[in-house]
């Protein structure tokens, strides 16, 4: 690896070069990427909702549908709106109760059940239906022209709507996210690092490594809003680290080789890429990890951000080293000392009242479990945005003036007779929190000859395979109410068809609950499973990857149990994805903490000497890579005002910092617990040395040591 890092540095202004012009395919590449603002498109494909959803496309010609609230107009004004709001591209139909007959008829005249549900005291509401999905891009244009043309007495609610707000709102907010971590990961390296230009190459670098790595999700046709807003946060925080080894191997370096800093730049390449190799492979391993769910949003987010930990290493041991070299004048002009206090005293308390933090674990554990298991989770999507968009009022109109919460669609064989079909309605009507169901049938009445009833309205809600029925709920979508809902509507809907389908937003709600269930179960096992077999290679030990993985898991209960104990409830990604990205993420920091332990004991210290030295080489470093991770995501999770954000960047800020924690007092303590055991068990450990000048001398050994050997196997 050291031939490499010599043609590295003797090309640097060629790599410098290219790297920029990559700059261009990958910015290309970026714009070019669609982005997917919803989640529910991640179901898996074969279950019988999205089933339903591809039926509504292919049969009628509709994939999405909404309601539109008018306020305050006369019939015939709202008339000439439905009109309009027809004409807009990629609106199949409109169904208002001019649909079933002419306005001119009284009101009086119409089929009750129809005009109560499409009236209310204050106006009357049309359904809006899509040819496209609910987050095409079509589909949200037409929301932005329906919402032109209706003007502001006019409320458009549903799905595509709040996915419409959603992509809005995004869209303005992404960009200040990468601004607002960029800045605080500056002020942090500013104050850990000894020159004010390293920061600012560290963060060139590391952009030009999330460029490509957003730039090569062209590839893949599409990325989830989710993907997008955290890759570049997500990235920075995590890479962090390597850039900062790099700097601290070099500065090493150049003290080896007597200021010869192209050789110098050669031998820290070499050994950083051997340094955060096991690192990041623990990274990877926890994204990768994501990608075992059915849910397929955490495969989206997995390979993302795998690949982006992949470019991240290699900036870091091309790019970096050849911005460093052509800067080096700079960044000596800039130097100044690290205001980051010294912790040797830290180190010596910490093993010393080792069994304090012992006593400390033990006590915080069982809370930990507890409010990790018992945190509140919510699925209902609109609640991760802000209250004041417009869907989001259009919303609680539709809850207020129509006492409508969520609306299902049911897809009935065709075949199936007018009789059976309005009996299978009045079974649906009783069943609770229904409060009307509308199909053909029962909007025009049995005894209604089919050449008397619009030909509109037939093409409309049923074709030669499926008929269309829509099915109001008062409950809330993701409610345990609306849950039990769709159970009894399915039970009633299959004695009279087995094919039936039921789709809308609050059945898929349902399945998506079901099935993140089981693949947080999974995910964890995954990534526990995938990370203890990494350090039982790394350590060649059996004690050492349940102790790691044990300190690590401990931070991330205490992490998810916090919101238990404040009362917060979090959006189901974030319970999913959490506990494996800061597993992967921060598992590193005790990696580091234990190859300088295992240096020392192999060398013969004692147990106390050993753990001790291992804290102070160490533990500076864990401290600044915290903070770096805690910088890149603390500010985006308190600006941003999507609450799927929001939660995620702060638990993962937090959890950085409870990591740390827990690393720099509670491991120390673990080794100084089970050291008798993790001899006995692990290749390269030495029985206690009686010598204690032996001892001393191992003590005082150069503690930038620790950078070079961070997970050096």
């Amino acid at each position: 690896m050291v031939k490499v890092g010599k043609k590295i540095v003797k090309y640097r202004v060629v790599i410098l070069i290219l790297s920029v012009l990559l700059l261009i395919p990958s910015a290309m590449g970026y714009f070019g990427t669609r982005i997917n603002y919803d989640v529910l498109t991640y179901l898996p494909e074969n279950i019988e909702t999205m089933k339903g959803q591809d039926i509504m496309v292919n049969d009628f010609g509709t994939g999405a549908f909404s309601m539109l609230i008018v306020d305050g107009m006369e019939d015939k004004d709202v008339a000439k709106l439905k009109e309009k709001v027809e004409d807009v591209d990629h609106v199949t139909k409109v169904l208002w109760y001019d649909s079933v007959s002419d306005i001119s008829i009284p009101e009086s005249m119409l089929p009750d059940k129809f005009y109560k549900a499409f009236n209310s005291e204050t106006g009357t509401m049309m359904a809006v239906f899509f040819d496209e999905s609910t987050s095409a891009d079509s589909t949200m244009d037409a929301i932005t022209q329906i919402r032109k043309i209706a003007g502001k007495q006019c409320f458009i609610s549903g799905m595509s709507a709040i996915v419409t707000d959603t992509r809005d709102l995004a869209e303005k907010e992404t960009p200040l996210y990468v601004l607002i971590a960029v800045v605080l990961s500056i002020i942090v390296l500013s104050i850990t690092m000894d020159s004010f230009v390293i920061p600012v190459l560290f963060l060139l670098s590391i952009g030009m490594a999330i460029v490509y790595n957003l730039g090569s999700n062209y590839f893949f046709g599409e990325i989830s809003y989710i993907t997008k807003a955290l890759a570049a946060v997500l990235q920075l925080g995590v890479t962090m680290d390597y850039s900062i080894f790099l700097m601290h191997s070099y500065q090493e370096q150049q003290v080896r080789y007597n200021g010869d800093k192209e050789r110098a730049m050669a031998h820290a390449i070499s050994q950083t890429f051997s340094s955060v190799i096991g690192s990041s492979v623990t990274t990877i391993a926890g994204f990768f990890a994501l990608c075992f769910m059915s849910f397929t949003l955490g495969k989206d987010i997995g390979i993302v951000m795998a690949k982006g930990v992949v470019l991240g290493v290699l900036a870091c041991v091309t790019i970096l080293p050849s911005m460093i070299l052509c800067c080096d004048k700079l960044i000596e002009k800039t130097s100044h000392k690290p205001l980051i206090p010294n912790i040797n005293r830290l180190s010596d308390k910490v093993t010393k009242h080792y069994k304090v933090y012992v006593l400390l674990f033990l006590i915080l554990l069982f809370p930990a479990i507890y409010g990790n298991n018992h945190t509140g989770v919510y699925y209902n999507l609109d609640e991760t945005l802000p209250k004041n968009l417009p869907s989001i009022v259009a919303n609680e109109k539709l809850k207020d003036d129509y006492d409508m919460n969520s609306t299902h669609i049911l897809l009935v064989d065709s075949s199936v007779d007018s009789t059976s079909v309005n009996k299978m309605l009045k079974e649906i009507d009783k069943v609770d929190g229904v409060k009307w169901s509308l199909g053909l049938d029962n909007i025009v009445g049995p005894g209604i000859p089919s050449d008397m009833i619009p030909s509109k309205l037939t093409s409309m809600l049923k074709t030669d395979k499926y008929q269309m029925i829509m099915i109001n709920s008062v409950y809330k979508t993701a409610s345990d109410e609306v849950n039990n809902q769709v159970d009894e509507i399915n039970k009633i809907v299959k004695k009279y068809d087995k094919g039936a389908l039921l789709v809308g937003e609050a059945p898929l709600t349902k399945d998506l609950i079901d099935i993140t269930d089981t693949d947080f179960k999974m995910v964890s096992a995954v990534s526990i499973g995938v990370i203890f077999v990494i350090i039982l290679l790394l350590f060649k030990s059996i004690s050492l990857p349940i102790i790691l993985v044990g300190v690590i898991e401990f931070a991330i209960f205490v992490n998810m149990g916090i919101p238990y104990y404040t009362g917060t409830q979090l959006p189901f990604v974030a319970s999913i994805v959490i506990g494996t990205i800061q597993l992967g993420a921060t598992v590193d920091y005790a990696i580091l903490m234990t190859t300088r332990y295992r240096r020392e004991r192999s060398r013969g210290a004692s147990k106390h000497d050993a753990i001790t030295t291992a804290h102070k080489v160490s533990a500076q470093s864990i401290i600044v890579s915290a903070l770096s991770f805690f910088a890149a995501t603390f500010g985006v999770g308190m600006y941003s005002n999507i609450d799927m954000i929001s939660s995620l960047c702060v638990l993962m800020a937090r959890g950085a910092i409870i990591s740390m924690i827990v690393v720099v007092f509670i491991l120390p303590s673990m080794f100084m617990v089970f050291d008798k055991v993790i001899v006995k068990t692990s290749k390269g450990f030495l029985p206690q040395s009686g010598d204690d000048n032996k001892k001393n001398q191992n003590n005082n050994d150069n503690s930038n040591d620790a950078l070079t050997d961070g997970a050096q196997a």
